[in-house]
C-alpha cells in the first residue's frame, strides 16, 4: 500500500511523497507515476487518479510545489517559465530564491526559458517572498517569480509569481499558464531580441520600507531564529536598525535546514523558547524558509498560539482605526471574531490561501489580514504576507499598548478545537460536499451564520464547524470548535452523524 503524506495544513499541489520504507516499489509502477507527474499533467481542471488517490494539477494556491528532480524538474521548470513569458508578454522578470540547495538549479532553468521568451531578467539572489514581492513593483518589473517551497521540508521547491502590483497570480492567471504548459503553445523571442540576466542586489530598498513604516522607542531584547532561511541576513540585520538588541541562531544559509525544519511551530521552536527563558528575552521571533510566516515566543519562553496573536493584532489595527475590516481564512478561530468585533471592526472570512485572503482585502478594503499560520498582509505596504515586517509592526504594537507580549495576548480567549476524517470515495466526496451544504443548516437549525467560500462553515451559538473535500485523499474533513469541550464534542458528534449518513446514502 502507497502511503501519502501532506505536509501543509491547506492543499498545495504535489505536495506528497511516497513512502517506501516498508516496501519497495516495482519498476513498472515507478515509471507509470512518473509519467504521471511528469507529461505534465494532461487534465488541467481534473485531478488524475491512481488507484484510491487522486494527483493535483500543477498549480495550487502556493504556486507550483513539488520533490525536486522528482516531479519539479528542469526540463518542467523551462516549460513553466517559457508559459510566464508567453501568458505575461513581460519585458522584465525579477528573480529570487530561498536557501534551498535546488534553488540555483530552478533558476538557471528559469532564467534560460525567459530569455528565450525575450524578457530581461534580474537576479534578486537569496531574499525572502516578501522583498521579491515588494521590489516587483518598486522596481517596476511585470513579473516578479519566487523559488521556494516556503515552510516545506527541503527535498521540495516550488515557484510562486507575483504580478507588476507584487500580488501573487490569481486562480484564473494560474489557469491559464498552465493551460499554456499542457499545449505547449510557447512563443519564443526572435534571436535578435533575447535579452539579457543580471545579478543585482536591491534588498537595501526594502530594509529603507521596515524603517520607514515602524519607528520604536524601546531598546527590545530579541532572539531572532531565521532557521537556515532566506530571512538570514535581512531580519536580524532590520530589527537592529529598528533600535533592538538582538541575539541570532540559526542564522546561517543552509538548504537542508539542519538545525530546525521550516515551518515554525511549537513543537519546533523548543529550543528557542529555551534561550528566551534563559536569556530573559522579550521576545522570540521565528521565520519560515522564504519569510513570508513567523511565530513568537513570549517573555515567559512560550510559544505564543497562532490564532490568538492574529486575533490580538488584528483587534489592535481595529482599535487604533476606530473600526475597519479584517480579513482571515474559514479555518480561524472565532475568538478573531470576538476581539475585532469588539472594537467596532468586522471580520471576513476568506477561501484558505494567502493569495485569497490578499483578494478578499483587496475586494472588501480591509486594514489588515491574516492566516493562523503567521502568515499576515499588512495593505498599507503591500500585499504579500511578510514576516519580518509583521515582527516589527508587532512590536510597535506592543509599546502603543505598553504591554509586554503575554500579557497582550493575555485577554484573548481560548477555546477548543477539534478535528476528524469521514472517508469518502473520490468519485463521490463533492457530490456528497453538495448534500452536506444542502443539510447542515437544517441538522443546525438555530445557526448564525453560513460560509460557502471554501467548503461550508456554520457558526452556531456556542462554535462552529467547518466541512470541506480534502484535495488530495478520499476524505471529508470536518474542524469544530467550541466555548467549551463540551460543546465542541456535541457539534462534532452531529455533524460526523450527518455526513457518516450522507456519505452511507451517496454510495447506495
Amino acid at each position: 500500500m502507497i502511503k501519502w503524506h501532506l505536509f501543509e495544513r491547506h492543499f498545495c499541489p504535489l505536495n506528497l511523497f511516497f513512502d517506501v520504507q516498508k516496501e519497495r516499489l516495482s519498476l513498472d509502477v515507478k515509471l507509470k507515476l512518473r509519467k504521471i507527474f511528469l507529461e505534465p499533467f494532461k487534465c488541467v481542471h481534473i485531478y488524475h487518479q491512481f488507484g484510491d488517490y487522486l494527483i493535483p494539477k500543477l498549480f495550487g494556491s502556493s504556486g507550483v510545489r513539488a520533490i525536486v528532480n522528482v516531479a519539479l524538474t528542469p526540463v518542467l521548470v523551462a516549460k513553466i517559465g517559457l508559459a510566464i513569458v508567453t501568458f505575461s508578454k513581460a519585458d522584465k522578470i525579477l528573480v529570487g530564491r530561498d536557501t534551498r540547495v535546488s534553488g540555483l538549479m530552478i533558476e538557471n532553468a528559469l532564467v534560460s526559458s525567459f530569455l528565450a521568451g525575450g524578457a530581461k531578467v534580474n537576479c534578486l539572489g537569496v531574499v525572502p517572498t516578501p522583498v521579491l514581492a515588494y521590489l516587483t513593483k518598486e522596481l517596476k518589473a511585470q513579473v516578479g517569480v519566487m523559488i521556494t517551497a516556503s515552510h516545506n521540508p527541503p527535498q521540495y521547491n516550488g515557484i510562486k509569481i507575483f504580478n507588476d502590483e507584487g500580488v501573487a497570480y490569481d486562480e484564473e492567471s494560474q489557469n491559464k499558464i498552465e493551460r499554456i504548459v499542457e499545449n505547449e503553445e510557447f512563443k519564443f523571442a526572435d534571436w535578435q531580441k533575447i535579452a539579457d540576466a543580471s545579478a543585482i542586489d536591491e534588498s537595501g530598498l526594502y530594509a529603507k520600507m521596515v524603517l520607514k513604516t515602524v519607528k520604536l522607542n524601546k531598546k527590545w531584547r530579541v532572539i531572532v531564529d531565521p532557521g537556515c532561511g532566506a530571512t538570514c541576513f535581512l531580519a536580524p540585520t532590520s530589527l537592529r536598525r529598528l533600535g533592538c538588541k538582538v541575539t541570532a541562531l540559526n542564522a546561517q544559509p543552509d538548504g537542508f535546514f539542519p538545525s530546525r525544519i521550516s515551518e515554525p511551530n511549537a513543537e519546533s521552536l523548543t529550543s528557542l523558547s529555551k534561550i528566551v527563558r534563559n536569556f530573559k528575552a522579550d521576545i522570540g521571533i521565528a521565520y519560515d524558509g522564504d519569510g513570508d510566516r513567523v511565530a513568537f515566543i513570549d517573555d515567559n519562553g512560550c510559544f505564543v498560539d497562532f490564532d490568538r496573536i492574529l486575533a490580538a493584532y488584528a483587534a489592535h489595527v481595529v482599535k487604533r482605526n476606530s473600526g475597519g475590516t479584517v480579513v482571515t481564512n474559514v479555518e480561524a478561530s472565532m475568538c478573531v471574531e470576538k476581539m475585532v468585533e469588539t472594537f467596532d471592526g468586522e471580520v471576513v472570512r476568506a477561501r484558505v490561501g494567502d493569495v485569497y485572503v490578499a483578494e478578499s482585502m483587496k475586494r472588501h478594503n480591509a486594514l489588515f489580514g491574516g492566516e493562523p499560520c503567521g502568515a499576515w498582509i499588512h495593505p498599507q505596504v503591500h500585499y504579500c504576507p511578510d514576516g519580518i515586517l509583521s515582527s516589527a509592526l508587532l512590536l510597535k504594537a506592543l509599546e502603543d499598548e505598553d504591554k509586554e507580549l503575554a500579557e497582550f495576548v493575555s485577554g484573548i480567549p481560548k477555546y477548543y478545537t477539534l478535528r476528524e476524517n469521514v472517508a469518502c470515495e473520490n468519485k463521490t466526496k463533492y457530490e456528497v460536499m453538495k448534500k452536506v451544504e444542502e443539510r447542515l443548516t437544517f441538522h443546525f437549525p438555530s445557526h448564525i451564520r453560513v460560509s460557502k467560500v471554501d467548503g461550508v462553515r456554520l457558526s452556531v451559538e456556542e462554535g462552529w464547524v467547518l466541512a470541506r473535500a480534502s484535495g488530495t485523499e478520499p476524505l471529508i474533513r470536518l474542524t469544530v470548535e467550541g466555548e467549551s469541550l463540551k460543546a465542541a464534542k456535541e457539534i462534532m458528534e452531529k455533524s460526523l452523524v450527518l455526513v457518516k449518513g450522507l456519505v452511507e446514502d451517496v454510495r447506495k
